[in-house]
């Protein structure tokens, strides 16, 4: 596919994936279902044709897995960002309401990085292993594995850190917070820093186990 097509599939995917975390809160304990059943279904749009990151960390790890070049992948984080911008204006204009994100209650910065690191690379390592591995190309199980990974990270993880696993998301619901609600930006280095450290976590971790394969998207 042209690097535009799949800029857009990145773009239109993160904005729908992030559109239903953003809309999620009135789910109560289900919202975790929710958001894993929203990025199974857009893995399995996107993946054949950008990869369907949707989350500038999984794109990171594909960078250090050497399977997506460096300017593709500033072509992802930049898409990714403004998907995620429109999606948590889009659920405020249509809920009167921008959830934002931060740590639980009594929850030590520590304990909420800790989470984001350890699930993050989970995902990024599932990502890897079963949509950028040889050995399970062309397999049909790829948006299950990688939607009950994040359901699982939100419904455990969620309670700590706030759930994000995901730059993008950390950033647009910052955002959304900042621009329509009171919100402030001093949790969201969690939701970066933990991402992108997970990332580069779950990418080591995938490269022990496979080797060197190379495989640039």
């Amino acid at each position: 596919m042209t690097r535009p097509v799949r800029l857009i599939t990145e773009l239109v995917g993160t904005f729908i994936f992030l559109s239903v975390i953003a809309l999620s809160g009135p789910v109560g304990p289900l919202a975790p279902l929710a958001i894993g059943t929203a990025l199974m279904a857009m893995v399995y749009m996107g993946g054949h044709i950008s990869g369907a990151h949707y989350n500038p960390a999984v794109s990171f790890g594909a960078f250090l897995s050497r399977k997506l070049g460096a300017v593709d992948m500033a072509g992802y984080w930049v898409a990714q960002l403004v998907g995620a911008a429109l999606a948590f204006t889009f659920g405020y204009l249509v809920s009167n309401h921008t959830p934002g994100i931060h740590p639980g209650p009594k929850v030590q910065v520590f304990q909420a990085l800790a989470v984001e690191i350890v699930f993050t690379a989970a995902l990024v390592l599932v990502v890897l292993a079963v949509a950028a591995t040889k050995a399970t190309q062309g397999n049909s199980f790829y948006g299950l594995a990688i939607g009950f990974t994040i359901m699982a990270a939100v419904f455990t993880g969620g309670p700590i850190s706030g759930g994000a696993f995901n730059p993008a998301v950390g950033f647009g619901a910052t955002l959304g917070s900042a621009l329509y609600g009171s919100g402030g930006w001093s949790d969201l280095w969690i939701y970066v820093v933990g991402p992108f450290i997970g990332a580069a976590s779950g990418a080591g971790i995938h490269r022990l186990l496979v080797g060197g394969e190379v495989t640039h998207t």
